[in-house]
């Protein structure tokens, strides 16, 4: 995009006062450490499409062979690091403030790669101009957000609704091709809010998902009773697993014989 950085005015975003300063250093820091990275979550939400809600933190999201680096520059710098999570997130602290260092996808295994890189879009935000999350990346990274304290299908619906045109689908659907119903899921919820704008999804991608739909539901039951919701939300589906037999994305279950129908 040859275009000029979208200018936003951090206030709107309600940050904590003594928190300012150090947004507005670790973007300049981030800069300085030319380690490749993304800005994500609600700020590249309200460039998508103007919403603006309050925020105590910054999404950064990185390729997973540069987390480290830019981890280690902070902490070159007197900055407190934290490996949260070795499968997909690091933090940077300063005091009681601190933002995300993102590599993962966590629930669905979704790394940040190159690709994420290839489009640019620019704001300047806190005094720092920055990239961030194209939005066919903004999509993957709020899909599988879905539990009862955090759901982002709003999010997903707005950035369809006012940047159609900017999403690579083709992508979309590749990334998900494991998950390709959770992305069913998001196109039907998108049709059911906006019935009158539905033909901004492509009608290949609703008429691929649903010849998949009806491929699957000649298959007979898989023998493993797999249980997918822990994709979805981490803490909600904890029972299926624990109690109730059913095997989680990876490891054992309980093996089931289905009588065939003859």
């Amino acid at each position: 995009m040859e275009e000029k950085p979208q200018i936003l005015d951090a206030s709107i975003f309600e940050p904590p006062p003594d928190a300012v300063e150090f947004y507005s250093r670790s973007l300049g820091l981030l800069n300085e450490s030319g380690v490749p990275f993304l800005l994500s979550g609600t700020y590249a939400l309200s460039c998508f499409t103007g919403i603006v809600r309050p925020t105590k933190d910054l999404d950064v999201f990185c390729k997973a062979s540069d987390a480290p680096r830019i981890l280690a520059f902070f902490k070159s710098r007197g900055h407190v690091i934290e490996v949260e999570d070795e499968r997909w997130i690091g933090k940077v602290w300063q005091g009681p403030h601190f933002f995300d260092v993102i590599y993962n996808i966590s629930t669905a295994s979704i790394a940040i790669t190159d690709e994420w890189f290839e489009e640019v879009y620019e704001v300047e935000v806190y005094g720092t101009t920055v990239r961030i999350t194209p939005p066919t990346e903004f999509l993957l990274s709020k899909l599988f957000l879905q539990d009862r304290y955090r759901y982002d299908g709003a999010d997903i619906a707005h950035v369809i609704l006012k940047k159609h045109d900017h999403i690579d689908w083709k992508r979309l659907l590749n990334a998900v091709e494991l998950y390709w119903e959770v992305l069913l899921i998001h196109v039907l919820n998108f049709r059911f809010i906006y019935p009158t704008e539905r033909d901004l999804i492509p009608r290949w991608l609703f008429d691929e998902l649903l010849d998949r739909l009806h491929a699957q539901a000649e298959l007979p039951a898989a023998n493993i009773r797999v249980c997918r919701g822990r994709l979805l939300s981490p803490r909600d589906y904890v029972t299926d697993i624990s109690e109730w037999g059913f095997a989680d994305v990876v490891g054992k279950g309980i093996e089931e014989r289905h009588e065939r129908k003859t």
